[in-house]
């Protein structure tokens, strides 16, 4: 028999060999319809996977992102299925979930899959998800494996074979389909109902532009239509708020070839907004106790190996430039420089926490195939900060950091969040992990009491920290449910070590600091992008690039608007004169296009009363307001950031 531990934390015992779904069905048959997959110690194991020992159990459904996960892999599957008995003789590299959907990259030879191509692939995979075929999965050998894909003269997964040991290669098969695949997958295709092929796009075979370049084909599929058309509307107006149309139109950032890909150039408009966020992070900073700092662009290659960075990250960091024989990296992380700072001068316990912060500059490489406006860039200004702390003094130090997103949230109308708990794995300690297993299990514990502790909501997902600790991604979701990674809260017990930080504590003796890293803004260039989406570019009045527009009736009432510019200015308020020989009804309506909060109409009653006619984004005609008593109210409404 074996014990399998429920989510509940209550046991049941089963016969060795049992799988997910009988113990599915043990519970409720109306569950084990709804079930997709299991987690198992952690892991997704397909439904019908025997069980061979005591495990945490935890059965997965739509409801879950894991189960969700698992649905779209299987239905890369499925589209697989359907393009190779439509196109045969095509050769598929590899097609993963994503956050929404998946994707296939696809070799078609000599053929070639258009938009009106989509709507017949659709057909071809209702249909066979209607013939409800399992899902089967088939332990092989690598040996085994490579003859298949030698005589079916497979380049692609042969390359992927090249990297699998023996003993660990699997085969799933559906219906007439078969490919190379750790899984899992869900029971059957007869869970998939409704299906939309959303894009084509091409892709480098390994994201390198050296190689043929491949078919991606994305898709989406739920298993109903009513989730279907919900999420086609939302995509409808997700495309109405994508960052890099309103971006352009805002002129808040534009690119250049001859700069490079990746690199933004900032226009004024997206100036002001990176400077409102400065202020915001500075203000919260200065009133928490963090002290500012300033860390050149490029350093020496030593630091970064002391970090241990260019182990784990030298593809992602730009390639180093050699002088009189040393060589220099540009910066693509700020915390090696700030432990620089922290080690500067000594310390003692009445120094910590010690806590830096800076807006730092840092440059990674992200492929080309990665790029994407805003969200993937290879310049980026990052709302850093480094917290050094006793372990006595972590819990309170990481609850803070908690409350300061918590606050951010609140101030950008952000409802819906969720905490990412990244842990280590323990087969890749290291590999890919620091190999201090003690500490890894100690730091994790102290993260999870402290979100347990807080109420902040949160999961966790084994095998993706930061190669020197646990890590905290913060997931939000914007107004129309997309969802975003903000930034990430880490903490960090190996590079004090490999810096040999310490400080005398209150026994005059020597000891290792804690290190939280943390972004609460996460970068500009992200940020922003999530902001423009957001507010669909409505941006509200403290945050706006323009926060008013004065629209004088005609030229006679030039001179009050003016004067009321000139005391806007004169209080801080960023303000301009729409004086074009325009009728005010045109006029009303392009500033409502460009998104500008206020508008102040100016007529001979307005200016005769010292008043203006203000509309208001979103909300029209508010009626004839005093000007001064206008501008106390909005200088307030800027002063507290209201939304």
């Amino acid at each position: 028999m074996i014990n399998v531990t429920l989510p509940d934390g209550n046991s049941r015992s089963y016969e060795v060999g049992v799988s997910s779904m009988d113990i599915a069905k043990s519970i409720s048959e109306g569950l084990a319809r709804k079930v997709l997959a299991a987690e198992i110690n952690g892991e997704v194991w397909d439904l019908t996977r025997p069980l061979t020992g005591d495990c945490t159990f935890k059965l997965l459904t739509w409801d879950d992102n894991l189960g969700k996960n698992t649905f779209w892999h299987s239905s890369a599957h499925l589209m697989a299925e359907a393009i190779e008995s439509m196109y045969p003789g095509v050769k598929f590299w590899v097609g993963p979930p994503l956050d929404n959907g998946f994707y296939y990259d696809i070799d078609l030879g000599d053929a070639s899959i258009t938009e009106e191509d989509l709507a017949k692939i659709e057909a071809k995979m209702v249909e066979l998800a209607k013939q409800n075929n399992a899902f089967e999965r088939t332990e092989i050998s690598k040996a085994e494996a490579v003859t298949y894909f030698t005589e079916k003269q497979d380049e692609y997964k042969l390359d992927l074979l090249s990297g699998l040991e023996d003993g660990n290669i699997t085969f799933y098969k559906q219906g007439n389909f078969t490919d190379l695949c750790r899984g899992p997958h869900i029971p059957s295709t007869g869970h998939i109902k409704a299906i939309k092929l959303t894009n084509i796009a091409g892709a480098y075979w390994k994201g390198d532009e050296k190689n043929k370049q491949l078919t991606r084909l994305y898709g989406v599929t739920f298993p109903d239509k009513k989730q279907l058309d919900a999420h086609l509307e939302m995509l409808e107006e997700a495309k109405k708020r994508d960052h890099r149309k309103l971006g352009k139109e805002m002129s808040i950032y534009t690119m250049n070839d001859d700069i490079g890909a990746g690199l933004i150039l900032w226009m004024p408009n997206g100036t002001i907004i990176i400077e409102e966020l400065e202020k915001l992070a500075k203000e919260t900073e200065e009133a928490a106790g963090y002290k500012r700092v300033v860390t050149p662009h490029i350093a020496k290659e030593n630091l970064y190996l002391t970090s241990g960075h260019l182990p784990y990250y030298a593809d992602s960091m730009y390639p180093p430039m050699e002088l009189d024989g040393t060589k220099y990296y540009l910066k693509a992380m700020n915390c090696p420089h700030h432990h620089k700072i922290f080690d500067a001068e000594p310390k003692s316990y009445r120094d910590m926490p010690y806590r830096i912060a800076e807006y730092g500059t840092c440059y990674r490489y992200e492929q080309s195939g990665e790029l994407f406006g805003l969200m993937r860039v290879r310049c980026l200004h990052m709302n850093d900060a480094h917290i050094y702390c006793s372990k006595e003094q972590f819990a309170e130090e990481f609850r803070a950091v908690n409350d300061m997103y918590l606050k951010y949230f609140k101030i950008f109308g952000i409802e819906k969040y969720v905490m990412r708990l990244s842990l280590h794995d323990p087969e890749k300690l290291g590999q890919k992990y620091v190999n201090e297993p003690e500490l890894w299990l100690e730091t994790e514990e102290l993260v999870r009491n402290v979100l347990i502790e807080t109420g902040v909501p949160f999961v966790e997902v084994k095998g993706e920290g930061a190669f020197y600790g646990p890590k905290i991604d913060v997931q939000i979701w914007s107004a129309i449910g997309r969802e975003f990674t903000l930034a990430t809260n880490q903490v960090d017990f190996a590079q004090p070590r490999s810096f040999k930080l310490s400080f005398n504590n209150k026994d005059n003796e020597p000891e290792i600091p804690l290190i939280i890293h943390r972004a609460p803004l996460g970068t500009h260039e992200r940020f922003i992008g999530f902001l423009i989406e957001h507010y669909a570019g409505k941006f509200p009045l403290w945050l706006a690039p323009l926060q008013v527009k004065i629209l004088p009736i005609s030229d006679k009432f030039m001179d009050y608007a003016v004067s009321v510019r000139n005391e806007l200015r004169a209080n801080g308020i960023r303000v301009e004169i729409d004086d074009r020989g325009e009728k005010i009804g045109r006029k009303i309506r392009d500033t409502e296009l460009a998104k500008v909060p206020y508008m102040f109409v100016i007529g001979e009653k307005e200016m005769n009363e010292g008043a203006v006619s203000l509309r208001i984004q979103g909300k029209g005609d508010q009626g004839s307001v005093n000007v001064k008593e206008l501008i106390a109210q909005m200088k307030l409404d800027i002063l507290n950031r209201v939304s």
